[in-house]
């Protein structure tokens, strides 16, 4: 069994993958001062929940895009599971060629995604769009090239920058609007996130088809993170995976630490 571990800022999103599947998966709040220890407890308390004992663990890989808590999380897994995690961070072996300017500043959780959409969809070019803290767009061809792409403020945190700068317009909760017409503040503010949303990737996945792919027809299109289930009607991806990320991550990991990669 193969724990993977994404470390976002606003979730740590974990899963145990046992041959290959996915047994099951948590999310729990990010929170940067965290101890090694209090990682180490609430690993430990998840994986006895799940009925699995640390020693059935065979391998431990982690991304993170919150520095202030990776070294916590190594720690917190070294003391209470008694495994050496791999760390996705630049240089590790991944099988994806980063065709950037700067290949340090793309995010482990940017290069798990593209892992794992290459694991799970090979020979195609692909988009995929993560919708989390913030809504990324990343490109990768079918000669396993990440093309680069597009960063957009994510659903919470536009409604945050909302709540936040102004006066009386209060928090909402964030779901899926079928009109525009929105008749209180709420709905107001709810149809223009959502359809905001919508317009936005309707708007980026044509330009990054022509821009990266010279418009190839066959190219997929993957939906991944906490709101892209919202979308699903939406007719925007031609599938959604919400545990991508950690895919990529089982992916990477069974390439460094020379166990076998399992394509799924």
């Amino acid at each position: 069994m193969i724990l993977a571990l994404d470390v976002g800022n606003s979730q740590i999103h974990g899963g145990v993958f046992d041959e290959g599947r996915l047994r099951f998966q948590f999310r729990k709040a990010t929170t940067s001062r965290a101890t090694s220890d209090e990682i180490g407890l609430f690993l430990l308390q998840i994986l006895r929940e799940q009925g699995v004992s640390p020693g059935h663990l065979t391998a431990v890989g982690l991304a993170s895009v919150v520095p202030a808590l990776t070294q916590a999380m190594v720690d917190g897994i070294v003391g209470y599971l008694g495994l050496k995690p791999f760390v996705l961070q630049p240089g590790a072996k991944t099988g994806l060629k980063i065709r950037t300017k700067s290949p340090e500043e793309v995010g482990a959780d940017r290069i798990a995604n593209c892992v794992g959409a290459l694991g799970t969809h090979p020979d195609k070019n692909l988009i995929v769009v993560d919708q989390g803290t913030a809504t990324t767009f990343d490109c990768i061809s079918k000669d396993r090239s990440f093309l680069g792409g597009v960063i957009a403020p994510g659903l919470r945190i536009s409604m945050e920058a909302l709540t936040m700068n102004t006066a009386k317009l209060p928090p909402v909760d964030i779901v899926a609007m079928k009109e525009a017409l929105g008749r209180s503040t709420i709905t107001n503010i709810q149809a223009g996130l959502y359809l905001g949303h919508v317009g936005l990737i309707r708007e980026v996945l044509p330009r990054l088809k022509k821009e990266a792919f010279d418009d190839d027809p066959d190219c997929f299109v993957i939906g991944t993170g906490g709101y892209s289930k919202l979308f699903e009607d939406e007719a925007l991806f031609d599938v959604i995976e919400t545990d991508l990320v950690l895919k990529g991550v089982l992916f990477a990991t069974q390439l460094n630490t020379q166990k076998k990669f399992q394509q799924l």
